[in-house]
Protein backbone atom coordinates (compact mmCIF):
# COMPACT_ATOMS: atom_id res chain seq x y z
CA UNK A 1 0.00 0.00 0.00
CA UNK A 2 1.44 3.37 -1.04
CA UNK A 3 0.53 5.26 2.13
CA UNK A 4 1.54 8.82 1.07
CA UNK A 5 -0.31 8.59 -2.25
CA UNK A 6 -3.40 7.08 -0.68
CA UNK A 7 -3.42 9.59 2.16
CA UNK A 8 -3.15 12.50 -0.27
CA UNK A 9 -6.01 11.04 -2.31
CA UNK A 10 -8.20 10.65 0.78
CA UNK A 11 -7.56 14.27 1.71
CA UNK A 12 -8.16 15.81 -1.72
CA UNK A 13 -10.64 13.72 -3.73
CA UNK A 14 -14.12 14.88 -2.74
CA UNK A 15 -16.32 13.43 -5.50
CA UNK A 16 -19.50 11.99 -3.92
CA UNK A 17 -20.65 8.42 -4.24
CA UNK A 18 -23.85 8.39 -6.29
CA UNK A 19 -26.62 5.89 -6.93
CA UNK A 20 -28.47 6.67 -10.17
CA UNK A 21 -32.00 5.33 -10.13
CA UNK A 22 -31.90 1.88 -11.69
CA UNK A 23 -28.18 2.14 -12.42
CA UNK A 24 -24.95 0.96 -10.85
CA UNK A 25 -23.06 2.55 -8.01
CA UNK A 26 -20.81 5.36 -9.24
CA UNK A 27 -17.56 4.92 -7.36
CA UNK A 28 -14.81 6.49 -9.45
CA UNK A 29 -11.85 5.33 -7.34
CA UNK A 30 -13.05 1.85 -6.41
CA UNK A 31 -9.94 0.13 -7.77
CA UNK A 32 -7.64 2.25 -5.61
CA UNK A 33 -9.63 1.49 -2.46
CA UNK A 34 -9.89 -2.21 -3.24
CA UNK A 35 -6.14 -2.52 -3.91
CA UNK A 36 -5.27 -0.70 -0.69
CA UNK A 37 -7.65 -2.88 1.35
CA UNK A 38 -6.26 -6.05 -0.22
CA UNK A 39 -2.69 -5.02 0.59
CA UNK A 40 -3.35 -4.12 4.24
CA UNK A 41 -6.96 -4.26 5.49
CA UNK A 42 -6.28 -2.79 8.93
CA UNK A 43 -3.83 -0.12 7.79
CA UNK A 44 -6.15 0.97 4.99
CA UNK A 45 -9.17 1.16 7.30
CA UNK A 46 -7.30 3.17 9.93
CA UNK A 47 -6.30 5.75 7.32
CA UNK A 48 -10.00 6.59 7.07
CA UNK A 49 -9.65 8.21 10.50
CA UNK A 50 -6.58 10.29 9.63
CA UNK A 51 -7.05 14.03 10.21
CA UNK A 52 -8.09 15.88 7.06
CA UNK A 53 -9.69 12.95 5.21
CA UNK A 54 -12.76 14.09 3.24
CA UNK A 55 -16.18 12.82 4.39
CA UNK A 56 -16.93 11.15 1.06
CA UNK A 57 -13.59 9.35 1.28
CA UNK A 58 -14.46 8.14 4.76
CA UNK A 59 -17.73 6.91 3.25
CA UNK A 60 -15.73 5.00 0.64
CA UNK A 61 -13.58 3.41 3.34
CA UNK A 62 -16.76 2.33 5.15
CA UNK A 63 -18.16 0.94 1.91
CA UNK A 64 -14.98 -1.01 1.14
CA UNK A 65 -14.72 -2.42 4.67
CA UNK A 66 -18.35 -3.56 4.68
CA UNK A 67 -18.31 -4.88 1.11
CA UNK A 68 -15.18 -7.01 1.45
CA UNK A 69 -15.10 -10.51 2.86
CA UNK A 70 -13.21 -10.97 6.11
CA UNK A 71 -12.29 -14.59 5.40
CA UNK A 72 -8.69 -15.22 6.40
CA UNK A 73 -8.39 -12.18 8.68
CA UNK A 74 -7.30 -12.69 12.27
CA UNK A 75 -9.57 -11.83 15.19
CA UNK A 76 -7.67 -8.65 16.09
CA UNK A 77 -8.07 -7.24 12.58
CA UNK A 78 -11.75 -8.15 12.48
CA UNK A 79 -12.26 -6.39 15.80
CA UNK A 80 -10.51 -3.27 14.51
CA UNK A 81 -12.65 -3.23 11.36
CA UNK A 82 -15.85 -3.67 13.38
CA UNK A 83 -14.94 -0.80 15.69
CA UNK A 84 -14.04 1.41 12.76
CA UNK A 85 -17.35 0.65 11.05
CA UNK A 86 -19.24 1.62 14.20
CA UNK A 87 -17.27 4.88 14.50
CA UNK A 88 -17.77 5.83 10.86
CA UNK A 89 -21.52 5.18 10.89
CA UNK A 90 -21.74 7.79 13.66
CA UNK A 91 -19.01 10.14 12.38
CA UNK A 92 -20.41 10.54 8.86
CA UNK A 93 -23.51 12.52 7.89
CA UNK A 94 -26.43 10.05 7.97
CA UNK A 95 -27.12 10.62 4.27
CA UNK A 96 -23.59 9.44 3.45
CA UNK A 97 -24.10 6.24 5.47
CA UNK A 98 -27.46 5.57 3.80
CA UNK A 99 -25.77 5.94 0.41
CA UNK A 100 -23.13 3.41 1.51
CA UNK A 101 -25.75 0.90 2.70
CA UNK A 102 -27.75 1.26 -0.50
CA UNK A 103 -24.50 0.89 -2.43
CA UNK A 104 -23.89 -2.43 -0.67
CA UNK A 105 -27.32 -3.48 -1.89
CA UNK A 106 -26.37 -2.62 -5.47
CA UNK A 107 -23.11 -4.51 -5.05
CA UNK A 108 -25.00 -7.49 -3.58
CA UNK A 109 -22.54 -7.51 -0.68
CA UNK A 110 -23.90 -9.15 2.44
CA UNK A 111 -21.61 -10.62 5.07
CA UNK A 112 -22.23 -11.02 8.79
CA UNK A 113 -20.24 -7.88 9.57
CA UNK A 114 -22.21 -6.04 6.86
CA UNK A 115 -25.50 -7.18 8.38
CA UNK A 116 -24.43 -6.12 11.86
CA UNK A 117 -23.31 -2.62 10.80
CA UNK A 118 -26.43 -2.01 8.71
CA UNK A 119 -28.88 -3.14 11.39
CA UNK A 120 -27.17 -1.13 14.10
CA UNK A 121 -27.31 2.00 11.95
CA UNK A 122 -30.95 1.55 10.95
CA UNK A 123 -32.24 0.55 14.40
CA UNK A 124 -29.75 1.97 16.93
CA UNK A 125 -28.50 5.26 15.52
CA UNK A 126 -29.18 8.06 18.04
CA UNK A 127 -31.35 9.77 15.40
CA UNK A 128 -32.94 6.56 14.13
CA UNK A 129 -36.53 7.68 14.77
CA UNK A 130 -36.07 10.92 12.85
CA UNK A 131 -34.22 9.14 10.05
CA UNK A 132 -36.95 6.51 9.69
CA UNK A 133 -39.62 9.20 9.56
CA UNK A 134 -37.74 11.12 6.86
CA UNK A 135 -36.09 8.28 4.86
CA UNK A 136 -38.42 5.30 5.51
CA UNK A 137 -38.23 3.66 2.03
CA UNK A 138 -34.44 3.87 1.89
CA UNK A 139 -33.95 2.53 5.40
CA UNK A 140 -36.48 -0.24 4.77
CA UNK A 141 -34.43 -1.26 1.72
CA UNK A 142 -31.26 -1.27 3.87
CA UNK A 143 -33.01 -3.38 6.53
CA UNK A 144 -34.29 -5.90 3.98
CA UNK A 145 -30.91 -6.17 2.28
CA UNK A 146 -29.21 -6.81 5.61
CA UNK A 147 -31.50 -9.70 6.58
CA UNK A 148 -32.91 -10.74 3.24
CA UNK A 149 -36.37 -9.57 2.19
CA UNK A 150 -38.28 -12.65 3.36
CA UNK A 151 -36.55 -12.79 6.74
CA UNK A 152 -36.91 -9.04 7.31
CA UNK A 153 -40.63 -9.10 6.58
CA UNK A 154 -41.06 -12.23 8.68
CA UNK A 155 -39.42 -10.48 11.62
CA UNK A 156 -41.62 -7.44 11.08
CA UNK A 157 -44.79 -9.58 11.10
CA UNK A 158 -43.77 -11.39 14.28
CA UNK A 159 -43.00 -8.12 16.08
CA UNK A 160 -46.32 -6.69 14.91
CA UNK A 161 -48.03 -9.80 16.34
CA UNK A 162 -46.45 -9.21 19.73
CA UNK A 163 -43.28 -11.33 19.53
CA UNK A 164 -40.71 -9.79 21.87
CA UNK A 165 -37.89 -12.33 21.79
CA UNK A 166 -38.73 -15.73 20.33
CA UNK A 167 -35.94 -18.02 19.18
CA UNK A 168 -36.75 -17.12 15.57
CA UNK A 169 -36.44 -13.40 16.29
CA UNK A 170 -33.31 -13.88 18.36
CA UNK A 171 -31.46 -15.92 15.73
CA UNK A 172 -32.43 -13.80 12.73
CA UNK A 173 -32.42 -10.24 14.10
CA UNK A 174 -31.82 -9.51 17.76
CA UNK A 175 -28.41 -11.20 18.03
CA UNK A 176 -26.92 -8.58 15.71
CA UNK A 177 -27.92 -5.66 17.95
CA UNK A 178 -26.46 -4.15 21.10
CA UNK A 179 -29.83 -2.78 22.29
CA UNK A 180 -32.45 -5.25 20.97
CA UNK A 181 -35.37 -3.40 22.55
CA UNK A 182 -35.03 -0.68 19.91
CA UNK A 183 -35.98 -3.18 17.20
CA UNK A 184 -39.36 -3.90 18.79
CA UNK A 185 -40.32 -0.28 18.31
CA UNK A 186 -38.49 0.72 15.16
CA UNK A 187 -39.03 -2.28 12.89
CA UNK A 188 -42.82 -1.62 12.79
CA UNK A 189 -42.04 2.02 12.00
CA UNK A 190 -40.05 0.90 8.95
CA UNK A 191 -43.19 -0.78 7.58
CA UNK A 192 -45.69 1.89 8.56
CA UNK A 193 -47.64 3.45 5.72
CA UNK A 194 -46.01 6.55 4.30
CA UNK A 195 -48.19 9.62 4.94
CA UNK A 196 -49.83 11.05 1.83
CA UNK A 197 -48.84 14.57 2.71
CA UNK A 198 -47.24 17.39 0.81
CA UNK A 199 -43.56 16.43 0.36
CA UNK A 200 -42.60 19.87 1.61
CA UNK A 201 -44.24 19.04 4.93
CA UNK A 202 -42.27 15.81 5.39
CA UNK A 203 -39.84 15.86 8.34
CA UNK A 204 -36.28 16.73 7.42
CA UNK A 205 -33.66 14.07 8.00
CA UNK A 206 -30.83 14.94 10.44
CA UNK A 207 -27.81 16.04 8.45
CA UNK A 208 -24.97 16.33 10.93
CA UNK A 209 -22.85 13.48 12.31
CA UNK A 210 -23.35 12.65 15.98
CA UNK A 211 -19.63 11.95 16.51
CA UNK A 212 -17.00 14.58 15.72
CA UNK A 213 -13.90 13.09 14.12
CA UNK A 214 -12.11 16.34 13.33
CA UNK A 215 -10.93 18.83 15.90
CA UNK A 216 -12.08 22.12 14.40
CA UNK A 217 -11.30 25.01 16.74
CA UNK A 218 -12.27 28.41 15.39
CA UNK A 219 -9.50 30.04 13.41
CA UNK A 220 -9.04 33.82 13.44
CA UNK A 221 -10.75 35.93 10.83
CA UNK A 222 -7.68 38.17 10.72
CA UNK A 223 -4.37 36.36 10.91
CA UNK A 224 -1.54 37.89 12.91
CA UNK A 225 1.85 36.64 14.05
CA UNK A 226 0.44 35.73 17.46
CA UNK A 227 -2.82 33.89 16.73
CA UNK A 228 -1.49 30.90 14.82
CA UNK A 229 -1.25 28.54 17.79
CA UNK A 230 0.05 28.80 21.35
CA UNK A 231 3.58 27.53 20.63
CA UNK A 232 4.26 29.96 17.80
CA UNK A 233 2.65 32.86 19.68
CA UNK A 234 4.89 32.24 22.70
CA UNK A 235 7.96 32.11 20.46
CA UNK A 236 7.01 35.43 18.86
CA UNK A 237 6.88 37.04 22.29
CA UNK A 238 10.29 35.53 23.10
CA UNK A 239 11.80 36.76 19.84
CA UNK A 240 10.43 40.23 20.59
CA UNK A 241 12.17 40.26 23.97
CA UNK A 242 9.35 39.28 26.31
CA UNK A 243 9.92 37.99 29.88
CA UNK A 244 11.91 34.86 29.14
CA UNK A 245 11.36 32.89 32.34
CA UNK A 246 7.56 33.05 32.25
CA UNK A 247 7.46 32.46 28.52
CA UNK A 248 9.69 29.37 28.68
CA UNK A 249 7.45 27.87 31.37
CA UNK A 250 4.41 28.47 29.17
CA UNK A 251 6.24 27.15 26.11
CA UNK A 252 7.07 23.88 27.87
CA UNK A 253 3.42 23.46 28.87
CA UNK A 254 2.13 24.15 25.35
CA UNK A 255 4.62 21.69 23.85
CA UNK A 256 3.61 18.97 26.31
CA UNK A 257 -0.05 19.48 25.40
CA UNK A 258 0.73 19.44 21.67
CA UNK A 259 2.60 16.12 21.69
CA UNK A 260 0.49 14.31 24.30
CA UNK A 261 -1.47 12.36 21.71
CA UNK A 262 1.48 11.35 19.54
CA UNK A 263 3.45 8.08 19.88
CA UNK A 264 7.23 8.14 19.64
CA UNK A 265 8.75 8.01 16.17
CA UNK A 266 11.41 5.28 16.39
CA UNK A 267 13.68 6.72 13.73
CA UNK A 268 15.75 9.70 12.64
CA UNK A 269 14.47 12.82 10.92
CA UNK A 270 16.80 15.23 9.17
CA UNK A 271 15.26 18.70 9.39
CA UNK A 272 16.55 21.40 7.05
CA UNK A 273 15.38 24.59 8.77
CA UNK A 274 15.36 27.73 6.66
CA UNK A 275 16.62 30.54 8.90
CA UNK A 276 17.27 33.07 6.18
CA UNK A 277 16.23 36.73 6.29
CA UNK A 278 12.94 36.13 4.49
CA UNK A 279 11.80 33.81 7.29
CA UNK A 280 11.97 36.68 9.78
CA UNK A 281 9.49 38.71 7.74
CA UNK A 282 8.53 42.32 8.28
CA UNK A 283 5.62 44.44 9.46
CA UNK A 284 2.64 42.46 10.72
CA UNK A 285 4.27 39.26 9.47
CA UNK A 286 7.48 39.73 11.43
CA UNK A 287 8.43 36.43 13.13
CA UNK A 288 5.26 34.68 11.90
CA UNK A 289 6.96 32.16 9.59
CA UNK A 290 10.05 31.64 11.73
CA UNK A 291 7.99 31.01 14.86
CA UNK A 292 5.80 28.44 13.10
CA UNK A 293 8.83 26.64 11.64
CA UNK A 294 10.48 26.63 15.06
CA UNK A 295 7.27 25.29 16.61
CA UNK A 296 7.39 22.35 14.20
CA UNK A 297 11.04 21.74 15.08
CA UNK A 298 10.20 21.67 18.79
CA UNK A 299 7.30 19.27 18.31
CA UNK A 300 9.47 16.95 16.23
CA UNK A 301 12.21 17.09 18.86
CA UNK A 302 9.78 15.67 21.42
CA UNK A 303 8.23 13.08 19.09
CA UNK A 304 11.32 11.70 17.32
CA UNK A 305 13.94 9.45 18.89
CA UNK A 306 16.54 11.46 16.96
CA UNK A 307 16.20 14.81 15.22
CA UNK A 308 19.13 16.20 13.23
CA UNK A 309 18.61 19.91 12.51
CA UNK A 310 20.52 21.71 9.77
CA UNK A 311 19.92 25.47 9.76
CA UNK A 312 20.56 27.37 6.54
CA UNK A 313 21.06 31.12 6.45
CA UNK A 314 21.34 32.24 10.07
CA UNK A 315 19.61 30.60 13.02
CA UNK A 316 16.05 30.72 14.26
CA UNK A 317 16.77 33.46 16.84
CA UNK A 318 18.67 35.59 14.31
CA UNK A 319 17.41 34.77 10.78
CA UNK A 320 19.72 36.33 8.22
CA UNK A 321 21.43 35.80 4.92
CA UNK A 322 20.29 33.94 1.82
CA UNK A 323 18.74 30.50 1.40
CA UNK A 324 20.85 27.53 0.30
CA UNK A 325 18.43 24.61 0.67
CA UNK A 326 20.33 22.17 -1.53
CA UNK A 327 23.46 22.18 0.65
CA UNK A 328 21.23 21.81 3.72
CA UNK A 329 19.66 18.66 2.23
CA UNK A 330 23.06 17.13 1.49
CA UNK A 331 24.23 17.89 5.03
CA UNK A 332 21.05 16.35 6.48
CA UNK A 333 21.47 13.19 4.38
CA UNK A 334 24.96 12.72 5.80
CA UNK A 335 23.39 11.80 9.16
CA UNK A 336 21.66 8.77 7.61
CA UNK A 337 18.09 9.77 8.48
CA UNK A 338 14.91 7.87 7.67
CA UNK A 339 13.56 10.98 5.97
CA UNK A 340 14.58 14.58 5.31
CA UNK A 341 12.09 17.42 5.72
CA UNK A 342 12.86 20.86 4.31
CA UNK A 343 10.98 23.59 6.21
CA UNK A 344 11.06 26.87 4.32
CA UNK A 345 8.97 29.72 2.97
CA UNK A 346 10.08 28.59 -0.50
CA UNK A 347 12.39 31.44 -1.49
CA UNK A 348 15.65 29.91 -2.77
CA UNK A 349 18.01 32.78 -3.56
CA UNK A 350 21.59 31.48 -3.48
CA UNK A 351 21.42 29.22 -6.53
CA UNK A 352 17.79 29.21 -7.73
CA UNK A 353 16.84 25.76 -9.00
CA UNK A 354 19.68 24.08 -7.12
CA UNK A 355 17.37 22.15 -4.79
CA UNK A 356 15.40 20.82 -7.75
CA UNK A 357 18.58 19.64 -9.47
CA UNK A 358 19.90 17.97 -6.33
CA UNK A 359 16.53 16.29 -5.68
CA UNK A 360 16.47 14.93 -9.23
CA UNK A 361 20.04 13.64 -8.96
CA UNK A 362 19.74 11.84 -5.61
CA UNK A 363 17.97 8.69 -6.94
CA UNK A 364 20.63 8.32 -9.63
CA UNK A 365 23.28 8.44 -6.89
CA UNK A 366 21.55 5.58 -5.07
CA UNK A 367 19.97 7.77 -2.37
CA UNK A 368 16.50 6.44 -1.53
CA UNK A 369 15.83 8.53 1.59
CA UNK A 370 12.55 10.43 1.12
CA UNK A 371 12.99 14.19 0.88
CA UNK A 372 9.89 16.28 1.62
CA UNK A 373 9.17 20.00 1.37
CA UNK A 374 7.09 21.66 4.12
CA UNK A 375 5.90 25.15 3.20
CA UNK A 376 5.78 27.63 6.08
CA UNK A 377 2.87 29.96 5.22
CA UNK A 378 1.30 33.04 6.78
CA UNK A 379 -2.28 31.99 5.95
CA UNK A 380 -3.87 28.92 4.40
CA UNK A 381 -4.47 30.92 1.19
CA UNK A 382 -0.88 32.01 0.50
CA UNK A 383 0.06 32.12 -3.18
CA UNK A 384 2.91 29.62 -3.58
CA UNK A 385 3.31 30.01 -7.35
CA UNK A 386 6.81 31.50 -7.06
CA UNK A 387 7.71 29.60 -3.90
CA UNK A 388 8.17 26.04 -5.17
CA UNK A 389 11.93 25.56 -5.51
CA UNK A 390 11.60 21.81 -6.16
CA UNK A 391 8.15 21.05 -7.65
CA UNK A 392 8.93 17.34 -8.00
CA UNK A 393 9.33 16.86 -4.24
CA UNK A 394 6.28 15.85 -2.16
CA UNK A 395 5.03 19.13 -0.68
CA UNK A 396 2.60 20.28 1.98
CA UNK A 397 1.93 23.64 3.59
CA UNK A 398 1.26 24.60 7.19
CA UNK A 399 0.32 27.93 8.77
CA UNK A 400 -1.23 27.03 12.13
CA UNK A 401 -0.28 24.68 14.94
CA UNK A 402 -3.44 22.67 14.27
CA UNK A 403 -1.95 21.73 10.88
CA UNK A 404 0.59 19.50 12.65
CA UNK A 405 -2.13 16.85 13.12
CA UNK A 406 -2.18 16.38 9.34
CA UNK A 407 1.44 17.24 8.64
CA UNK A 408 3.10 14.62 10.88
CA UNK A 409 1.19 11.58 9.50
CA UNK A 410 1.96 12.80 5.99
CA UNK A 411 5.66 13.16 6.81
CA UNK A 412 6.14 9.87 8.64
CA UNK A 413 4.00 8.01 6.11
CA UNK A 414 6.77 8.45 3.54
CA UNK A 415 9.28 6.18 5.29
CA UNK A 416 9.35 2.60 6.51
CA UNK A 417 10.14 3.66 10.08
CA UNK A 418 6.99 5.76 10.06
CA UNK A 419 4.60 2.87 9.41
CA UNK A 420 4.41 1.69 13.06
CA UNK A 421 4.12 5.32 14.21
CA UNK A 422 1.20 5.99 11.90
CA UNK A 423 -0.56 2.76 12.86
CA UNK A 424 -0.10 3.45 16.59
CA UNK A 425 -1.33 7.04 16.23
CA UNK A 426 -4.44 5.97 14.31
CA UNK A 427 -5.14 3.12 16.74
CA UNK A 428 -5.06 5.65 19.58
CA UNK A 429 -7.43 7.86 17.59
CA UNK A 430 -9.77 4.90 17.02
CA UNK A 431 -9.70 4.05 20.74
CA UNK A 432 -10.71 7.59 21.69
CA UNK A 433 -13.47 7.77 19.09
CA UNK A 434 -14.76 4.30 19.99
CA UNK A 435 -15.08 5.36 23.63
CA UNK A 436 -17.08 8.39 22.54
CA UNK A 437 -19.24 6.21 20.30
CA UNK A 438 -19.98 3.89 23.23
CA UNK A 439 -21.02 6.86 25.35
CA UNK A 440 -23.28 8.15 22.59
CA UNK A 441 -24.82 4.70 22.26
CA UNK A 442 -25.40 4.55 26.00
CA UNK A 443 -27.13 7.92 26.00
CA UNK A 444 -29.28 6.94 23.02
CA UNK A 445 -30.34 3.73 24.75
Amino acid sequence: MDTPTLLTHLETHAVPLTLPRGGTLRWDDADLHKAAYTADPEGYALLGLAPGVRPWQRARVLLQVLAASQAGLDDATRTTLARLARVLTLALPPAHVITVLLGLRRLRANHKHTTRAALRFVLEHPHADALIAARRPALRDCFEHALGKATARGCARRIADGDTGSDYLQRRLLRFLTAPHHALRRVPALYAADPQANPRQQPAAPREPVLAVERTPPHPGTVTATNRGDIAATLVHLYRGGPAEELYVALDRYLADAVAGYPRFPGTVGLVLDASASMRGYGERRWALMSQAAALRMVLSRVCDRLEVVEVGGDERVPRGATDLATGVLDALAAGPDLVAVVSDGYENVFPGDLARVAATLPHAGVTTPVLFCHAMFTRTDDLTLRRPAPALPQRGFWHQDDFDELLPWMFGHCTAGEPWLRAALHARLDALDRQAAQIGGIAA
